[in-house]
């Protein structure tokens, strides 16, 4: 049977044989002597053979207590940086993160919020991942990642999902005299070159039903896997571009103003995590900091 030795133990061999004696250690341990003595018998009844000599009231450790030392500062030491390293876990100091990000977010917002949670806790690092929304679906469910952020998907048992349905706008030239309104509908983009998304997409299936209803022409002059190339083409005057929040809150273009759309159409996002495996404190936390930031971008954007 192997000795079962308590860290306790250890730590009372460790004094023992740094201090020399017995009486030093109690008072070092803040233990009486007859406590420790018991401790270093209970000791060597676990290894079964004696570790000290006693001679005339003193120790003489044995050649296995030096190895034994050898081995229990070892252990100590690595148990002291586990215990050090679990309380940075658990003040959010060391860690490491796991993000999928559809590609709308994945340019500028996901790494601007990143970068602000990270700002002080230099010893966390972070995977960022950007791959489509199907793929941060399928990566989450595996449970691969720790948190997702992509296009809202199906329900589906092995994935939690906290869904956000934020407006979409249109980006206009900031010379383009529509830029002068507050509110932009179809009737004022009849036959307008426009910027698009690939068929199917949600935004671009709203977009062709809010034209269709008006009874306007909706002129399809550039057909985009993102969003944020168009605003490229718009600030060359060249289109406008209904757009999801996240690319025009943290767009980097210039000469692009954004206006509200009218009538409203929606790009659902979502929070993804794996529904079958418990998050971490830091996840935990940077949840919440990127639900914050979710919300924040409902704001006006000039």
């Amino acid at each position: 049977m192997l000795p079962n030795l308590t860290l306790r133990q250890l730590e009372t061999f460790r004094e023992v044989m740094r201090s020399g004696s017995i009486s030093a250690a109690s008072r070092t341990l803040l233990r009486t002597q007859p406590a420790v003595s018991t401790m270093i018998a209970n000791i060597e009844k676990e290894l079964g053979f004696s570790l000290f000599q006693r001679e005339r009231g003193r120790l003489k450790p044995s050649p296995e207590a030096h190895y034994l030392l050898e081995e229990t500062e070892e252990v100590l030491e690595r148990m002291g940086r586990t215990v050090r390293t679990m309380a940075e876990f658990g003040t959010l100091d060391r860690g490491h993160l796991r993000i999928a990000c559809h590609p709308a977010a994945s340019s500028y917002f996901m790494p601007r919020v990143l970068a602000a949670f990270l700002d002080t806790r230099p010893n966390v690092k972070a995977d960022l991942m950007m791959r489509a929304s199907h793929v941060v679906e399928d990566l989450i469910a595996s449970q691969q990642f720790d948190i997702g952020l992509a296009e809202t998907p199906s329900k589906r048992g092995s994935i939690k999902i906290e869904p956000f349905d934020p407006k979409c706008v249109i980006a206009i030239s900031k010379s383009d005299p529509l830029a002068d309104r507050d509110v932009i509908t179809p009737a004022d983009l009849d036959n307008y070159p426009m910027a698009m998304l690939f068929e199917g997409h949600t935004v671009t299936v709203a977009t062709e039903k809010a034209f269709a209803r008006s009874g306007k022409i909706l002129n399809r002059r550039f057909v985009l896997r993102t969003f944020l190339p168009a605003l490229e083409l718009v600030s060359c005057n060249l289109c406008a571009a209904v757009v999801d929040r996240i690319t025009a809150s943290t767009s980097p273009v210039a000469g692009v103003v954004f206006r509200e759309f009218k009538p409203t159409i929606t790009s659902g996002i979502a929070i993804l995590v794996p529904a079958h495996r418990p998050a971490s404190v830091l996840t935990k936390v940077f949840n919440d900091h990127l639900r914050e930031h979710l919300g924040q971008i409902e704001r006006p954007i000039t």
